[in-house]
């Protein structure tokens, strides 16, 4: 009998109580058109469905966003995906600890568990395939041999084509009670954090170094997407290719410390980004990931351009 070829049996940590995954965000801007542009030039597949954009990246099933229209720009909601024997469990803990269920927003058929974090943001836990990864996401470099041309012609590079959301980083009004409320509510873990600063957080069935990050601001509201690639020179190209079509703010080339993630960050239409990103950290099932506070000097890059000055600023507040 021939093998199915390419299944990865999900992971979980026996007995632990824990979202697995970053299932999709849903974020409103003025005008839908100009969305449409910017994630298809970013490389995402874009499509429509009910008067909102879906954001999927080509090759994969999974829809990552939704974008809709609204008259301003801002973060909507952010949804996670649990093991479906984990739902009762998550409703009597959101009971014992006092949060109260919502109903979902207008028009969304769901039969998930919805609330609102520290924060005022919208949740959602619902059942969900794995969408995050069960092991370290290939990245590949390729020098060439003596006597071989080892990079392409420009004219011959291909598209950047992202290959998942890989996670989105929040601003909050207090650091540590985001760390709290989504440790204690999501059952996510703390990887690293500065101070009350900056802070990132992994699920426990297996993910990378962060499925959410949170830095300190006046107000809540999103700073970043961040999407997988396979090497630097697709960064450097996706890069580009936004340089070329206009978008020419953002931050990179450039190497994180905590995650350790190349990346280039695009800034979009409404003053917050989109990243491009590579081998980053990856925490497995089985591992208690030994972080902690980190100074500051060793919490945001280990090498890159100067940041912007305007890059740390939250457009929503």
């Amino acid at each position: 009998m021939t093998a199915i070829q390419g299944f990865i049996k999900p992971s979980r940590r026996p007995g632990e109580l824990g979202v697995h995954s970053l299932d999709h965000f849903h974020l409103a801007v003025p005008d839908l058109a100009t969305a449409q542009n910017f994630y298809g030039e970013f490389g995402l597949n874009v499509g429509g469905k009910n008067n909102l954009l879906t954001l999927n990246t080509f090759g994969h099933p999974h829809t990552w966003g939704t974008v809709g229209e609204g008259p301003r720009k801002k973060f909507g909601y952010v949804s996670f995906g649990a093991f479906e024997d984990d739902m009762e469990r998550f409703s009597e803990r959101l009971q014992a600890m006092g949060i109260a269920r919502l109903d979902p927003p207008p028009g969304i058929d769901s039969n998930g568990l919805w609330f609102r974090d520290h924060d005022g943001v919208l949740v959602e836990i619902k059942v969900a395939a794995k969408s995050s990864p069960d092991e370290k996401t290939e990245f590949s470099f390729r020098s060439g041999a003596p006597g071989e041309r080892g990079a392409p012609f420009r004219s011959k590079t291909p598209r950047t084509r992202p290959r998942r959301l890989a996670h989105v980083l929040m601003f909050t009004r207090d650091v540590r009670k985001a760390i709290e409320f989504y440790t204690r509510v999501l059952g996510l873990r703390l990887s690293d954090h500065s101070g009350d600063n900056i802070a990132f957080l992994h699920g426990i069935h297996g993910s990378d170094h962060h499925m959410i990050a949170f830095a300190r601001s006046e107000a809540p509201g999103h700073h970043h997407f961040s999407w997988d690639v396979g090497s630097v020179d697709e960064i450097g190209a996706g890069a580009m290719h936004m340089l070329g079509k206009g978008f020419a703010k953002g931050w990179g080339l450039g190497r994180h410390v905590l995650g350790s993630n190349y990346f280039h960050y695009v800034r979009d239409p409404w003053g917050s980004y989109s990243e491009y990103s590579a081998d980053i950290d990856y925490i497995p099932v089985t591992c208690n990931w030994q972080g902690g506070d980190q100074p500051a000097d060793d919490s945001f890059y280990a090498w890159g351009p100067n940041v912007p000055d305007d890059f740390v600023h939250n457009y929503e507040a």
